[in-house]
């Protein structure tokens, strides 16, 4: 196991390909090389991680406004 795929290096992958992914711009060289190396289950709850983030924003700029 390398560097890149654990630790601080693994999660900040991980962060920088959900983000990427959410404006859907990636190239395809960067889109196989994480899908060969993160695990879809880290990618899943990456995933609802930012789907629980955007529903918080929504909450509290709902609570400012109302």
């Amino acid at each position: 196991m390398n560097a890149a795929s654990s630790g601080k290096g693994g999660i900040l992958k991980l962060v920088k390909a959900v983000f990427w992914s959410f404006f859907g711009v990636r190239r395809r060289a960067d889109l196989e090389n994480d899908a060969a190396q993160l695990k879809p289950l880290h990618l899943i709850a990456a995933g609802i991680g930012a789907v629980l983030f955007i529903v918080v924003l929504l909450l509290v700029v709902r609570a400012v406004v109302g």
